[in-house]
């Protein structure tokens, strides 16, 4: 099993920063590609960044480009998520995800494992 625990949410102005992290604890030989996903109020649960087994290739939703930078160290199996020039729309409970596939993917329902979730909430 697999176990993903995030932590760096809260509550900032538009405009400020915060910086997610997610910690893979237990059988973490059998995650590679990691991503992180958000689910706003009234809304499905959307993609917004990933990142391949090997830490090289990396994709991000369109509306998060330019501010948003994700990262991994993959000897701890750690990813974060570097939010910079928060926006309102960014509020959301922000989840990390883990698939056993090296590869990248939008696709939530490609990854195995989730996390609990962090909220962040971007005040205008």
């Amino acid at each position: 099993q697999v176990q993903l625990v995030e932590s760096g949410g809260g509550l900032v102005q538009a405009g400020g920063s915060l910086r997610l992290s997610c910690e893979a604890s237990g059988s973490t030989f059998s995650i590679s590609a990691m991503g992180w996903f958000r689910r706003a109020p009234a809304k499905e649960r959307e993609f917004v960044a990933a990142i391949s087994g090997s830490g090289i290739i990396k994709d991000y939703t369109d509306s998060v480009k330019g501010r948003f930078t994700i990262s991994s160290d993959n000897t701890k199996k750690t990813v974060w998520l570097q939010m910079n020039g928060l926006k309102p729309e960014d509020t959301a409970v922000y989840y990390c995800a883990a698939r056993p596939i090296a590869r990248i993917t939008t696709r939530d329902y490609e990854y195995n494992y989730w996390g609990q979730g962090t909220q962040v909430i971007v005040s205008s």
